[in-house]
C-alpha cells in the first residue's frame, strides 16, 4: 500500500499506466457520455500512444467496469452504475472528479453498516497491537489542533486502525474504500475555515469502548460517531 488512503495505483507505470490514468479522466470527467463508442485511431493520436498500449489500457479499464467491447460495434463506455467503485483507482478518480453530496450519503450508509459492527468485532477481539495503533492515533489527533491536514491524517488512521482492530479480514480490507473518501471528505470540512467541534471526544469514546471490551458500547459509540459528523457536516 502507498500513503495512507491512496492504496498504490493497480493502473499500471509507465506509457501503459499513463494512457491508463489519461484516458479514465476523461471517461470520469465526462468527455465520454455513457454508451459512446471510442475512436480508438483518434485516441492513439491524442495520447500518443502506440495501438498496443492503448489495447492494453482499454483491458485495464474494462476489469475496473468503466469500458466494455462488443463485437462490431467497438469500445464504449459504460453505464456509471456499472463502474466498480470499491476498486481502489475508480474510487480515487471518481474522487479526483468530483463527488457529489449524493456520493458522500451512499458512503456514509455503507459506514453505517459496517464501522459500527466492525467496532463491536474490536472490542471482542483487540490485541494489545491493536489498542496501541488505536491509542496512537488518538494521540496523533489530540496534537492536531486546528491543523487540518494532521486532524484528516489522524482520522484516516483511526478509522483503519479500527477497521484492522476488528480481526475481520473482510472488514479489514474495507478501508481501502472508506479511508479515501475520509480524507477527500475530510480536507473539504477541515480545511473550509468554517467552526467545527474538535473530533477527538467521539474517536476517544470509541476506543474506550473498545479497550474495555464492550461490545455494545463500541458499537453505539461508532454509530454516534457517524451519526455526529453527519449532522454536523451534511
Amino acid at each position: 500500500m502507498g500513503q495512507l488512503g491512496n492504496p498504490a495505483s493497480q493502473a499500471g507505470h509507465g506509457l501503459h499506466g499513463a494512457a491508463v490514468e489519461a484516458l479514465a479522466k476523461r471517461i470520469f470527467e465526462g468527455s465520454y457520455g455513457e454508451g459512446e463508442v471510442l475512436a480508438m485511431p483518434e485516441l492513439m493520436a491524442e495520447l500518443e500512444v502506440s495501438q498496443t498500449v492503448l489495447r492494453e489500457a482499454v483491458k485495464v479499464l474494462t476489469t475496473k467496469g468503466l469500458l466494455a467491447t462488443r463485437q462490431n460495434h467497438g469500445t464504449y463506455v459504460r453505464p456509471r452504475e456499472e463502474w466498480n467503485l470499491l476498486d481502489s483507482d475508480v474510487l480515487r478518480w471518481k474522487l479526483a472528479a468530483g463527488a457529489s453530496s449524493d456520493f458522500f450519503a451512499d458512503m456514509l450508509e455503507l459506514r453505517r453498516s459496517i464501522e459500527p459492527a466492525a467496532a463491536a468485532l474490536a472490542a471482542e477481539r483487540r490485541t494489545d497491537d491493536d489498542l496501541d495503533a488505536l491509542n496512537a492515533a488518538l494521540t496523533a489527533m489530540s496534537a492536531t489542533e486546528d491543523d487540518p491536514v494532521l486532524l484528516v491524517r489522524a482520522d484516516a488512521s483511526f478509522h483503519t486502525a479500527m477497521l484492522l482492530a476488528s480481526n475481520n479480514r473482510f472488514y479489514a480490507q474495507m478501508h481501502r474504500v472508506i479511508v479515501p473518501v475520509i480524507i477527500q471528505r475530510g480536507r473539504q470540512v477541515y480545511a473550509s475555515g468554517d467552526a467545527f467541534e474538535h473530533p477527538y471526544g467521539v474517536h476517544a469514546a470509541v476506543a474506550e469502548a473498545v479497550r474495555d471490551r464492550d461490545l455494545d458500547g463500541a458499537y453505539m459509540a461508532m454509530l454516534e460517531l457517524l451519526d455526529k459528523s453527519a449532522r454536523e457536516h451534511p
